[in-house]
């Protein structure tokens, strides 16, 4: 049985316009460690300043690992659909890539 946490995927646009797309269970910590750079190898570093540009909670880290997947395969416009929270055009979006 899972346990019940804090658990959170977010998104980051980089300064060369990327995103980036990230789990974790302590967000505040996370941010820390993109803006101060501590992996070399990362990323994001070489790709800093960061803007936050969304997060969700998830209670458990099996529903923040699906969704990071998910949105790891999002469009650019269909990210930028999820920061405004506009279901209609993420629904248009995702109808789009059916056809």
């Amino acid at each position: 049985m899972s346990t019940i946490h804090n658990y959170f995927v977010y998104i980051l646009e980089c300064s060369d316009g990327s995103y980036y797309t990230g789990v974790t269970n302590d967000l505040e910590v996370r941010l820390s460690k993109h803006h101060k750079g501590d992996n070399l190898s990362a990323y994001t570093y070489s790709r800093r300043p960061l803007i936050l540009k969304y997060y969700q909670r998830f209670d458990f880290i099996q529903h923040a690992i699906e969704f990071e997947k998910q949105v790891k395969g999002w469009t650019r416009k269909k990210k930028e659909a999820l920061f405004e929270e506009n279901w209609d055009e993420i629904k248009r979006l995702s109808n789009l890539k059916k056809k």
